[in-house]
C-alpha cells in the first residue's frame, strides 16, 4: 500500500455478541447472564463460506431459471399465456441483475463505462468507513450524558453487590485471584523479591522517629494513669508466678546451687535442701509482701517511682540528643544488623511456601477468605443504601471525568485500526459475515421483478380487455 502503512491483523467481524449463557473457549455454563459472551450459534469461517456459497448458488439459479425460461418463450407461439410468462421472466432478469449489480458493488469493482467509479465501495472508502464508525461509537454510545444515564438506569452498585452476594460468585472469584497469585509466585525472582522487601523495610525505618514515635507512645500511656494500669497487670502476673510451688522450687535449687558454690564446707555440714526451701518461702512471702503493698497502695513510693522515670524517659526521648541519638543507633543496628536481614529474606522464602502450600490444598484458607471477603463485599453492597448510593455518585463522577478522553482514544484507536486493515481483506470479511443476507437481496429482487412484470403485463392488457367488459 501507499505510504507503507502497517496492516493489522485480519479482521474478523460478526464473532461475539450478547449471550446469557456460555463462553465459547471453555462452553462453561455461567451462573449468571455473562457480558459479551460468545454465542454457540455464532459460525467458523468456512461454515460462513459455505452457508454464503449456497446463498449465492440460490440467487443464481433463479436468475438462470428466469433467463432460461424468457430464452424459451421467444421460440414459442405467442399466445396470452405465453406472453405473460415472458413478461414476468424478463422483469425477473431486471430485478435479479439490477440487484446483483448493486450487492456486488459494495465489495468489488464493476469494470462497466462511466459506471465502474461507483463500485467497490467498502474497499475505496475504507478510511473513511473508519472514520465515521469511530465518530458513530462516541456519539452514541460514549458521549458522558449517555454513560451517565446507563450508570442511573442499572445501578451498577447493586448489580455487583447482587452478583458478589451469590456464594458461587465469591468463589469463583477467589478461584482466580488465586491462579493469578499463583502464576506471580511462579514467574517471580526470589532474590529480587527479598532485595526489594529488605530496601522497603530500610526505607521504612529511615522514614520512623524512633526518639519522637516512643515518646508520643509513652506519653499516650501516661493519659489517666494508663501506665498505671500496665504495672498493676505486670504485678498481679508477678503474684501469681510467685505463687506457684515451680516457682518456689525453683528459687530453692538457686538457694542450694549458691550455698554449694560459695560454701561448700558449710553445705556439707547444714541441711541445704531445708533451707532452700525456707529461704525460698522467705523470699517469695517477703516480694509478695511488697508486690500486695504496691497493689493496694495508689500513692506507694515504688509507684511514684515508676511514674518519674517514665515521664524522665518521654522528657530523655523528646528533648535529650543523646537519647535521641541512641534511638538512630537503633535503626542503623538494624539495617546492619545480619541475623535480621537474613531473617527478612528467609520471611519472604516461608510466606512463598505456605502461599503455595496453600493454594494447592483442596481447602485452601488463602481461597476461602478471598471468598469470604467477595461475599462480605456483596452483602454489605446489597444492604448500605448509602454505600451504593456513594460508590454510584463516584461512577458517575469518573464517567464526567473519563469518558470524554476514552471517548476520543477509542475513536482514534476505532479508526486507525480500520485504516490499518488490508481494504480487500476487509472487504472479504465483511462480505463473509452478512453477505449471505445481502444474497438474500438478489433472491427477492428476482421474485419481485417477476411479481412486478406480472403486474405491468396484465395492466398492459387492460386495453384489449376493456371494450370486452364494456359490450
Amino acid at each position: 500500500m501507499r505510504g507503507q502503512r502497517r496492516v493489522a491483523a485480519s479482521p474478523d467481524l460478526g464473532n461475539i455478541h450478547r449471550s446469557p449463557g456460555k463462553h465459547s473457549a471453555t462452553g462453561a455454563k455461567c451462573p449468571s447472564p455473562c457480558p459479551f459472551a460468545f454465542s454457540p450459534s455464532i459460525l467458523n469461517p468456512m461454515e460462513k463460506l459455505a452457508e454464503l456459497k449456497r446463498a449465492k448458488l440460490l440467487a443464481l439459479s433463479l436468475l438462470l431459471i428466469a433467463a432460461a425460461t424468457f430464452i424459451a418463450t421467444l421460440f414459442l407461439p405467442q399466445t396470452f399465456w405465453v406472453r405473460g410468462v415472458k413478461a414476468i421472466a424478463e422483469a425477473a432478469m431486471v430485478g435479479a441483475l439490477a440487484d446483483w449489480f448493486a450487492v456486488v458493488a459494495l465489495f468489488r469493482r464493476v469494470p462497466i463505462p462511466f459506471i465502474s467509479r461507483h463500485t467497490a465501495i467498502i474497499p475505496r472508502n475504507k478510511d473513511r468507513i473508519g472514520d465515521n464508525l469511530g465518530q458513530f461509537v462516541q456519539e452514541k454510545f460514549l458521549d458522558t450524558q449517555s454513560l451517565v444515564a446507563l450508570i442511573r438506569q442499572h445501578e451498577p452498585a447493586l448489580l455487583i453487590g447482587n452478583w458478589f452476594s451469590k456464594p458461587d460468585n465469591a468463589q469463583r472469584v477467589g478461584q482466580h485471584i488465586m491462579q493469578v497469585m499463583s502464576g506471580f509466585l511462579e514467574l517471580t525472582d526470589d532474590g529480587r523479591i527479598q532485595r526489594m522487601l529488605k530496601r522497603a523495610v530500610h526505607k521504612a525505618l529511615d522514614k520512623v522517629d524512633f526518639s519522637e514515635t516512643s515518646a508520643a507512645m509513652l506519653e499516650s500511656m501516661t493519659k489517666n494513669d494508663r501506665h498505671q494500669v500496665l504495672l498493676d497487670a505486670v504485678i498481679n502476673r508477678l503474684i501469681t508466678l510467685l505463687q506457684r510451688d515451680s516457682t518456689r522450687d525453683f528459687i530453692a535449687a538457686q538457694i542450694v546451687q549458691w550455698l554449694k558454690t560459695e560454701h561448700p564446707r558449710k553445705a556439707m555440714i547444714l541441711p541445704t535442701e531445708w533451707l532452700g526451701d525456707q529461704s525460698a518461702e522467705l523470699v517469695s512471702n517477703a516480694v509478695n509482701a511488697i508486690l500486695d503493698d504496691v497493689s493496694h497502695d495508689r500513692t506507694h513510693q515504688i509507684r511514684q517511682a515508676f511514674d518519674r522515670a517514665v515521664l524522665k524517659l518521654v522528657d530523655n526521648l523528646k528533648n535529650d540528643p543523646e537519647t535521641a541519638a541512641k534511638a538512630e543507633n537503633i535503626k542503623e543496628y538494624l539495617k546492619n544488623d545480619e541475623a535480621f536481614n537474613r531473617y527478612l529474606g528467609e520471611m519472604w522464602g516461608d510466606l512463598r511456601q505456605w502461599l503455595k502450600a496453600d493454594m494447592q490444598s483442596d481447602d485452601s484458607r488463602v481461597k476461602q477468605r478471598l471468598a469470604n471477603a467477595g461475599l462480605w463485599f456483596g452483602e454489605t453492597l446489597v444492604a448500605d443504601t448509602n454505600l451504593r448510593a456513594s460508590l454510584n455518585e463516584h461512577l458517575e463522577q469518573a464517567a464526567h471525568r473519563v469518558a470524554p478522553d476514552f471517548a476520543r482514544f477509542l475513536t482514534r484507536h476505532i479508526s486507525d485500526t480500520v485504516k490499518g486493515w488490508d481494504a480487500k481483506d476487509m472487504s472479504r470479511q465483511i462480505e463473509l459475515n452478512i453477505g449471505k443476507d445481502l444474497q438474500f437481496i438478489r433472491v427477492n429482487g428476482t421474485l419481485v421483478g417477476g411479481t412486478i412484470g406480472l403486474i405491468l403485463f396484465l395492466l398492459s392488457q387492460l386495453p384489449d380487455v376493456l371494450p370486452l367488459l364494456t359490450r
